[in-house]
């Protein structure tokens, strides 16, 4: 049974292409959402897009596709508890970065350098370009066509949105996407499971590619309670066997906290609709306890984790790859894929845009095939 204050398929606003829903199988819109997602090209390219570590020789490594589907759980499960609606909360979780361009954040930076001339680069906005423009399996219009709801919960499951990007200003002038109000709450959950995950996982891949100490990881608070609990269970067993436990004891403190610090806020809120549930503050939340605990570990994980040295030299290596490829590209279009190539617009900034897309749109490898062959060889570290 929905919560008053969830989104409710049959309430949804609609999609901005098409007749209403087709009768492809027994499934509402929001499931329809999801499923699309799940099909699309653009998230299977996930598989090869970096989380943490840059396009990893260990098959154990999380990667873009594996966190999404590990988000999907976690934001799922709280939904349930809350009484939202799951199908929403699982395509949020998803889709949310479909957007991301080759090696994460390092290769964002430097996509976001190379096309200052074009309005700049967001990995968030241009989830909703691929999905509204870019990816397009069907033959009457482009993109995905997805829900309202679903294209509201992307563009702001970070907060309301004041000063939109340019590729997120083309969508919201298109179909207006409410992007002043508060995100639903399936959206608010979707945000913080993504939180969730990370946080923890990536504690769980750095222990795994001996970046991370185990002893410095333990002297973080909010990790140190959790671990007093799981070795008490567990006295006998050697430290290595529990690491598993630790993250696992982890994300349900998370969970658990969370879900009893929304409870709280809903209630005072009072919303009963997904329309007050906008016009009302951020409803899904930690406790502030929590809250200061997950900052602390986040900034554990910049100093030891993100910005370690073997990091920093892939992400500058990863830099050079797609400013390079960037330059390259913008300067002379022919070096481009022929198919591509025939596609791109005239308009000096379309077309910019365009070329940025191709980027935006490569996975590591590929990438990496594509410096090779456009720019000329470069050595990566050991491990790529």
């Amino acid at each position: 049974m929905l919560a008053p204050y969830a989104c409710d398929p049959a309430h949804s606003r609609g999609r901005l292409h098409g007749p209403p829903e087709g009768t492809r199988g027994p499934r509402d819109a929001y499931q329809r959402d999801r499923d699309r997602i799940i099909h699309a090209i653009s998230f299977r390219r996930l598989r090869h897009k970096t989380q943490v570590f840059v396009a990893p020789d260990g098959d154990h490594f999380r990667v873009r596709l594996t966190h999404s589907l590990e988000v999907a759980q976690i934001g799922r499960t709280i939904a349930r508890a809350l009484g939202l609606n799951e199908d929403l909360t699982e395509a949020l979780c998803l889709a949310h970065d479909i957007g991301h361009p080759p090696f994460g954040h390092a290769g964002e930076s430097a996509l976001k350098a190379a096309m200052a001339h074009a309005g700049g680069f967001d990995h968030n906005a241009n989830t909703l370009r691929v999905l509204t423009r870019l990816d397009s399996p069907y033959p009457d219009h482009p993109g995905l066509n997805l829900s309202w709801e679903m294209l509201e919960g992307l563009a702001k499951h970070n907060g309301p949105v004041f000063d939109p990007p340019w590729a997120l200003a083309e969508v919201d002038a298109e179909w207006p996407l409410a992007l002043s109000t508060q995100p639903t709450l399936e959206a608010q959950v979707a945000a913080l499971a993504d939180d969730i995950a990370y946080d923890n996982h990536d504690i769980d891949d750095g222990l795994r590619a001996g970046l991370l100490d185990l002893d410095a990881v333990l002297d973080e608070p909010l990790v140190a309670e959790t671990w007093a609990g799981v070795t008490a269970r567990w006295p006998d067993l050697p430290r290595d066997r529990l690491i598993g436990e630790l993250i696992r004891d982890q994300i349900g403190r998370m969970v658990n906290d969370l879900l009893v610090e929304s409870r709280k806020r809903i209630a005072a809120a009072g919303v009963s609709s997904p329309d007050e549930v906008r016009a009302a503050g951020r409803l899904v939340a930690f406790s502030p306890e929590m809250a200061a605990g997950e900052r602390a570990l986040k900034r554990f994980m910049y100093a030891n984790l993100y910005h370690h040295p073997q990091q920093l030299a892939v992400a500058d290596k990863a830099r050079t790859i797609v400013s390079r490829l960037a330059e390259a590209y913008l300067t002379d279009a022919v070096l481009l894929p022929a198919w591509w190539r025939a596609a791109l617009p005239t308009e000096e900034l379309a077309r910019s845009r365009a070329i940025g897309d191709f980027i935006a749109g490569m996975t590591d490898r590929y990438a990496l095939a594509r410096y090779r062959e456009v720019v000329g060889p470069i050595e990566m570290p050991e491990g790529i």
